[in-house]
């Protein structure tokens, strides 16, 4: 069979300092990038040559599949231009860093909405270093104000989820309209179901036109069975149908969705308790957890409005979307220390995967990235 030599496109890399030998014997291909030429029978194309590699060393898609510090640097991108990059231009106006470059840096961390009283707590700790000549540069500042950030996050984070044993684990989610509750419903059923576990959708949102079907096509997406109701119909009574059904199947997981309600809202919070003891009825110690859905982006409205939240509807933790949209990330940090509430989940894009459990170290290390 007559050989012929040709000569292939480089990587897309276009590197080809290192010199790669790939010998397929068994179809007597040979391939060196070293020289960009390869040698092969004419019975075997490149195309399938690609396959075999493919099939020797894996997808190139799951070998680029970013890691989880990688999607929480690209979702905070624009508080860290807000923040950390300021931070330089506030030490450039001044040879040593002391209370005048403190006070510049104050504007700046407001700015990304960790709130006034974070702000004075963490640096009047920097201000007794500053003021015994313990901050030496631009980067032991960031090392300090680092380590100040993280110490607030762990602080609040530190509060373990609610073990369940036997029994479904049921949350109650909770929220006022347009902070993307539902979305995060499905978010979450995705999250539990990519861990191998089974998870019902309460829609027990029928005060909102639609919220039915909308977290319908969540179920779709997610392939996660929607109990339901009629729209207008009793929240506790098609809750009262999910746990029942979740008991009887042995699920895992029953996420509840409710009606975007606003804390003024007294009849509301009054139906939001009445699904609280149909829950403990069904199953002790029920809901386990009362997740609080905020928007980033509304910043320090937001935070009042979680504070509110909390008093009334007993909140335990709190998912924080749209977290790639804004620059007051910082927020997640008001959170944590003026409410102690642990952040448990963060929003960084519209697609099902695109909720990831909250890691206060990687938040940090991304901000400062």
């Amino acid at each position: 069979m007559r050989a012929r030599t040709f000569r292939l496109q480089p990587p897309s890399t276009r590197h080809r300092s290192q010199a790669i030998l790939l010998t397929l014997r068994s179809v007597g291909y040979t391939f060196h990038t070293g020289s960009g030429r390869c040698r092969y029978n004419e019975s075997f194309t490149p195309a399938g040559a690609f396959i075999m590699i493919q099939t020797l060393f894996g997808s190139l898609e799951e070998q680029q599949k970013p890691s989880f510090l990688d999607r929480m640097k690209e979702a905070v991108t624009r508080t860290r231009e807000n923040l950390a990059e300021r931070i330089e231009e506030a030490v450039s106006f001044n040879k040593e860093i002391d209370r005048n470059t403190l006070d510049d840096l104050e504007a700046t961390l407001i700015g990304a909405d960790l709130g006034t009283t974070t702000t004075h707590e963490v640096l009047d700790k920097l201000r007794e270093k500053a003021d015994r000549k313990q901050i030496k540069d631009v980067e032991e500042l960031k090392r300090l104000l680092k380590e100040e950030l993280l110490a607030i996050l762990t602080a609040a984070n530190s509060r373990p989820v609610q073990k369940v044993d036997g029994t479904p684990e049921v949350i109650l989610v909770v929220g006022v309209n347009g902070t993307g509750k539902t979305t995060t419903i499905g978010k979450l059923a995705q999250v539990f179901r990519s861990q191998g576990k089974n998870v019902l959708m309460c829609a027990a949102d029928t005060f909102r036109a639609a919220a039915i079907e909308q977290l319908e096509i969540w179920g779709q997406r997610t392939g996660t069975e929607v109990i339901k109701t009629k729209a207008g119909g009793d929240p506790a009574a098609v809750l009262f149908d999910a746990l029942q059904a979740a008991t009887a199947r042995k699920t895992d997981y029953v996420v509840v969705d409710t009606a975007g309600r606003l804390h003024t809202k007294a009849n509301l919070m009054l139906e939001l308790d009445k699904m609280r003891r149909t829950a403990q009825r069904i199953v002790p110690g029920a809901p386990h957890e009362t997740l609080l859905v905020m928007d980033a982006t509304t910043g320090q409205n937001g935070l009042q409005q979680a504070r509110l939240f909390t008093e009334a509807a007993g909140v335990t933790g709190i998912v924080l979307t749209k977290l790639d949209g804004t620059a007051k990330g910082g927020v997640v940090v008001a959170i944590s220390r003026e409410l102690g509430l642990p952040v448990r989940y963060v929003g960084v894009g519209e697609k099902a995967g695109d909720l990831l459990p909250f890691d206060p170290k990687e938040f940090v290390d991304s901000l400062f990235a």
